[in-house]
């Protein structure tokens, strides 16, 4: 029999592979809390609104597994060490983290055993009783199981900050190629199940009633990129979709890791990391940028440009919409300047009402005047028409090396400022 410290390395290990569990950094305190904090956001370590660095402990309450999802390292026909958690570890160890500092929350989730339903319980009995009997006000993020009842959905959303339901791959084609046991019918059905539940508190909130708490946090997805040929406009479009249509808080996008004993129709190699970074550096600007799917990502060529962020390619292959004047242009129009961020905007904005802004006022803002500058105009600056169309421009403002390339990459999807 495993040792908790032995089934915490093999569940540790396995639960790295979802990204999707970063909380959205809600502000609020649960009545009779005696532990956590409920401001925060991340996955195992990542960054609050204010910059605070905090962590999550994540893990998976077993990596058994009936279903054999090709591209999944849990998947039941692999021979993959093999641990399960009960209730009362997980519980034990998430107090334990959270009393040496180590943690300030839970993300759980879990293989499929013996049926959706009673994993689901499983997570669920984890979250209640932290939240019962440890008075745990800490952030919870449960995984919720396509295909699971809406009573055990509504009890999952009680206990949790945050639910997260994976769609796995861009199309319902590749579902059937890589994990045909999974139907994205049901996964849509389930976070759509989410979404009703969230709407109704929502609007009980606004009649002026005090409903019960469901996932204050929203619902969030993972996607794996690279598994199959997918390219990234559909990847996009189906992100788009579910932003609109679901009204999810996050999408997260998971390259594709090879696997001991991989399937034949899966790649050899992971996909580039800076696709990754590009996706999301794509998503951020269809979620607060005004863009479009079909405007990142074209018909001519469906696949993000690797060497440089998505508003830049944009830019460059929109050169007549430039260089814009920042002392009279409206605000749809400056979130597209290349090295300008939402923040930078709401600064110019500001300014602007009391003079107009010259180069010095841009680089003190804390922009990329580097990137910036050969779009915009000034008080007291203009730049050439012809440095505008020069075929060296790309070149100019690209990094120059590729780890500063992944740098600006990874820089520019954490703070936004693309």
């Amino acid at each position: 029999m495993k040792t908790v410290q032995e089934k915490l390395a093999i569940l540790a290990d396995a639960a790295k592979y979802d990204a999707s569990c970063a909380s959205s950094g809600a502000k609020g305190t649960r009545e009779g809390s005696k532990l956590g904090s409920t401001e925060g956001m991340g996955i195992c370590h990542s960054y609050t609104p204010d910059g605070r660095c905090i962590s999550l402990l994540k893990i998976l309450l077993t990596n058994y597994c009936i279903y054999d999802c090709r591209y999944c390292v849990n998947r039941v026909s692999s021979d993959t060490p093999r641990a399960r958690f009960t209730v009362d570890e997980v519980i034990q160890l998430t107090i334990q983290f959270y009393q040496r500092n180590y943690i300030e929350g839970l993300f759980l989730s879990s293989g499929i055993i013996q049926n959706t339903d009673y994993t689901m319980e499983q997570l669920n009995q984890v979250a209640r009783r932290l939240r019962q009997e440890q008075h745990f006000g800490g952030y919870i993020h449960l995984k919720t199981i396509p295909g699971a009842s809406e009573d055990l959905i509504a009890e999952a959303g009680r206990w949790a900050d945050r639910l997260s339901v994976n769609i796995e791959l861009p199309t319902a084609p590749d579902l059937v190629q890589l994990a045909p046991e999974k139907k994205r019918e049901v996964i849509v059905e389930t976070m759509e199940t989410v979404k009703h539940r969230i709407d109704e508190v929502q609007s009980e909130k606004r009649a002026g009633f005090k409903p019960q708490r469901f996932a204050p946090a929203g619902q969030s997805t993972q996607m794996i990129v690279g598994a199959t040929p997918t390219p990234d406009a559909e990847i996009l479009k189906v992100a788009s979709t579910l932003y609109s249509d679901q009204r999810l808080r996050r999408v997260y996008y998971s390259a594709y890791s090879p696997i001991p004993h991989a399937d034949a129709r899966l790649p050899a190699k992971s996909p580039p990391l800076v696709r990754e970074h590009r996706l999301y550096q794509a998503d951020w600007l269809m979620r607060f940028y005004g863009f479009k799917a079909d405007e990142i990502v074209t018909a001519d060529n469906q696949n993000l440009d690797l060497e440089i962020d998505p508003k830049l390619a944009w830019a460059l292959k929109n050169r007549q919409l430039f260089p814009v004047d920042v002392n009279r242009a409206p605000r749809e129009l400056l979130l597209r300047i290349p090295g300008v961020g939402t923040r930078s905007v709401e600064r110019i904005i500001k300014i602007r009402r009391y003079h107009g802004l010259t180069v010095d006022d841009m680089k003190k803002i804390g922009l990329s005047w580097k990137k910036a500058s050969p779009f915009v105009v000034t008080s007291d600056f203009n730049p050439s028409v012809k440095l505008l169309d020069s075929l060296l421009l790309k070149e100019k403002i690209q990094p120059k090396h590729r780890q500063l390339l992944l740098f600006d990459a990874k820089q520019s999807a954490e703070t936004g400022e693309v």
